[in-house]
């Protein structure tokens, strides 16, 4: 638990998002996830100003994953703290130490990350379906049928498909899969879930061996 407390406070962002509280509750006040689980973005700062390391490490297994991230808390407190900041930055090490309760909360989101991976798209019209999107209720229903020809029905020719919302191509993948590796999305991934980064692996390889068989190609072409 100490280890984890100390990656939180040894993060660069950590001085710069906690400065102080004076108790008021304006953050949870105006927070909506607050409003609806149990979320306090006042606990969360009380928890590290306090350093409870107990609690925060107890914090970490559901609570910090309830905030959206919305940063109103941020906007609010007198005292410039920002609940929602360090949310992130536990978050972050939740991962780094392969935390159970970053796995479980991640795990739904294995499938946009592999969309993400294979077209450059977060989402796409053909994930669209109601056993995808139970939260949606019966609205789900009236984006169910022909998905090609409601897409026919955009006036954007990139617009056409459903297996993606547009076409990216192969060089901002190549480079979208380089800022993932430098900034560590990838590392964290792997963390995560160790399946799905090998199949993404593979993935990122063989498009990369297509980048430079495609730059060889015009080379070639610009020296005939």
């Amino acid at each position: 638990m100490q280890q984890i407390f100390d990656d939180i406070r040894g993060d660069f962002r950590y001085d710069h998002e906690l400065n102080g509280c004076l108790n008021c509750g304006i953050c949870t006040a105006t927070c909506p996830s607050a409003q609806f689980y149990d979320y306090s973005p006042r606990e969360i700062v009380q928890l590290l100003w306090t350093e409870n390391v107990e609690q925060i490490y107890d914090a970490m297994q559901e609570k910090i994953w309830a905030c959206a991230q919305c940063m109103t808390c941020a906007a609010r407190c007198p005292f410039k703290n920002s609940p929602g900041g360090l949310v992130a930055i536990m978050r972050e090490v939740a991962i780094k130490h392969e935390m159970q309760s970053a796995k479980d909360v991640l795990r739904p989101f294995g499938r946009v990350m592999l969309k993400l991976i294979t077209t450059g798209n977060q989402l796409s019209p053909d994930m669209i379906q109601p056993d995808h999107f139970p939260d949606w209720g019966p609205n789900i229903q009236k984006v169910e049928g022909d998905l090609r020809i409601l897409r026919k029905a955009i006036p954007v020719k990139t617009l056409q498909t459903v297996e993606t919302a547009w076409e990216v191509s192969l060089k901002t993948s190549v480079e979208m899969y380089t800022i993932w590796e430098m900034t560590g999305v990838l590392k964290s991934l792997e963390l995560m879930d160790e399946n799905l980064f090998d199949v993404i692996e593979d993935f990122i390889d063989e498009k990369r061996e297509d980048y430079e068989e495609w730059l060889e190609e015009q080379e070639e072409d610009d020296g005939a």
